[in-house]
């Protein structure tokens, strides 16, 4: 369970304005539960998915995301996994392949989303991407409310990565406007 709970380059909660903000979330909190909650509902809310704003800046650290609002599915699960585990809670990453056709017509591409540990359920995944219209994810465990639901040729990667997939971090790394990202979002092989 180790591994769910390192800090890496991209999942920097020593940062300290993640650090802070990870006590801050914290404060009041007699449960995991309630701590993964109020982490999960600042991500999903107060970062704006970079996609839906169409923001020309790719962050690819939890830091950066703090540091500017904003981030793609998979830099706010890198944000949302950094809070959880500087709060000592067991947090991994895992993919779905979607239709991206919202960005461009016949492509797909991988969502990112996260595990987490809560000691009442086990392991439980949530998307904090962000809600706008049509997308309403939740935090109502043991129910999972993730912000798509899948379509024809679309499917779930259910593997628990305690480390984002190194294709989501390249992509992240290499693309930094919107236009480059949407014309280059990852994806795997069929």
């Amino acid at each position: 369970m180790k591994e769910y709970l390192q800090e890496t380059d991209i999942i920097d909660f020593s940062n300290k304005e993640v650090h802070e903000l990870a006590i801050h979330l914290a404060s009041g909190c007699d449960t995991d539960e309630q701590i993964a909650k109020n982490c999960f509902e600042y991500v999903r809310d107060k970062i704006r998915h970079s996609g839906d704003y169409k923001d020309n800046i790719t962050t690819s650290t939890a830091s950066e995301v703090l540091l500017y609002k904003t981030g793609w599915c998979y830099a706010k699960a890198f944000l949302l996994a950094a809070l959880l585990r500087a709060n000592g809670i067991p947090t991994g990453f895992t993919y779905q392949r979607l239709s991206c056709s919202e960005y461009k017509d016949n492509i797909y591409c991988l969502h990112g989303l996260n595990w987490v540990y809560l000691k009442a359920y086990g392991w439980y995944r949530v998307d904090a991407r962000g809600n706008k219209e049509g997308v309403d994810a939740q935090f109502m465990p043991p129910v999972e409310k993730l912000a798509f639901e899948l379509s024809e040729n679309e499917f779930d990667l259910s593997d628990n990565l305690a480390e984002p997939l190194p294709v989501i971090v390249e992509t992240l790394r290499k693309y930094s406007t919107y236009d480059e990202m949407i014309c280059h979002f990852p994806d795997v092989e069929m």
